[in-house]
């Protein structure tokens, strides 16, 4: 079965090169992201999971953890975080699973349940486990992200959807497209124009169901 927004996340124990535990432990009361590459020394992957190390500090400031998953084993991630350092010249300090039991790729639907990894395998066998997965501290599922093999993510875009999903969980409200933060956030249609301007200050009315509000500093 498909892994749907807002469903619960599956509890799995799983393997990283920084040691086991369960995912929802580890989540603990943090927002978390967890991304997905078909396997180890890949060249579209390693700048994927450089770019995510050089966020570092931007996790941080947002309380989101990052994890990776690979259907590689714990010593290769370990030898491959070295050309991930290198090529982005920034330690990639977030732990990678290692999934060759593909126990995570199926829980979270990114491959089917009858898949398996052959003898020499190569990242083909694995193509659609290129995923991006938001997870709130309630251990739900907020936003998912799939992408082809040959396409690299653009994690500013998940930065910018974290930033999205925090803003709508903290304040109620909804953000329009290509919303950064400071942008004006659409106010709620369950909210009357007097109760929003109570909130806000002022709104604008766009169009009868549409209404935008700057956030109070």
């Amino acid at each position: 079965m498909a892994l749907r927004i807002n469903d619960t996340i599956p509890n799995l124990t799983v393997e990283t090169d920084q040691g086991t535990f369960d995912l929802h432990d580890w989540i603990g009361d943090s927002w978390a992201i967890l991304f997905s590459h078909p396997k180890d020394f890949t060249p579209v992957c390693t700048t994927e999971f450089s770019a995510v190390a050089q966020l570092a500090d931007e996790w941080d400031k947002r309380g989101t953890k990052v994890i990776g998953v690979s259907v590689d084993g714990v010593e290769d991630h370990k030898k491959w975080k070295g050309d991930i350092e290198a090529y982005g010249n920034a330690a990639p300090g977030f732990p990678i699973i290692a999934d060759d039991g593909l126990a995570v790729s199926k829980a979270f639907d990114m491959l089917p349940a009858e898949a398996y990894l052959p003898d020499g395998r190569t990242p083909a066998d694995s193509a659609t486990v290129r995923s991006v997965f938001i997870i709130g501290p309630d251990k739900t599922l907020k936003l998912s992200m799939t992408y082809p093999m040959t396409v690299g993510r653009n994690f500013s875009e998940v930065l910018r959807a974290l930033d999205g999903l925090q803003t709508s969980a903290r304040e109620n409200v909804a953000t329009p497209a290509n919303w950064t933060v400071g942008d004006d956030i659409i106010v709620p249609v369950a909210v009357s124009d007097a109760d929003a301007i109570a909130k806000y200050g002022a709104i604008e009315t766009v169009l009868p169901y549409l209404r935008k509000a700057k956030l109070p500093s």
